[in-house]
């Protein structure tokens, strides 16, 4: 499976939330890139996150799964998740793509062209945190697949 997590927003690569993301990209077994997008700074409203959204839209292979990051959207247990994973990796889709949003969040653009809306909860996260655990979940998604004992019910 491939991977990818575009996100606005440049992470510093000296920053300890880069450390943890690299800490779990080493483990994962799939191919993971990261893209990262400038912010559109001079718009605001919805004009933001529509531009924002074409930049992360722009780097979506063809046939790939888009999953939008969004506090509004449905919530999955882990194993759910890796689940879900499965299920689109098992009907041919090799590419799964993850958007997160600037500050404001996904604009409609982004919005109907996602499989899936998915909140890692009601609160909003920072971009750089939302990273992290993101990358811990592509990680447990993949022990769970594997049958590994990382995960626990």
């Amino acid at each position: 499976m491939h991977i990818i997590i575009s996100a606005i927003g440049k992470l510093k690569k000296n920053s300890p939330e880069y450390a943890l993301i690299e800490t779990y990209l080493k483990r994962i077994k799939w191919t993971v890139d990261i893209k990262e997008y400038e912010e559109k700074k001079a718009l605001a409203g919805d004009a933001l996150k529509t531009a924002e959204g074409e930049l992360l839209l722009s780097g979506v292979p063809e046939q790939a799964k888009i999953v939008a990051l969004d506090e509004h959207g449905s919530t999955l247990s882990s194993r759910e998740f890796a689940n879900q994973l499965r299920m689109w990796q098992n009907k041919g889709s090799d590419t799964v793509v993850f958007l997160i949003g600037g500050a404001d969040g996904h604009g409609k653009n982004v919005q109907e062209k996602a499989d899936l809306t998915l909140s890692f909860g009601r609160m909003t996260l920072p971009h750089f945190l939302m990273r992290v655990v993101l990358a811990e979940q592509i990680y447990r998604a993949q022990t769970i697949l594997a049958g590994h004992p990382y995960h626990r019910d």
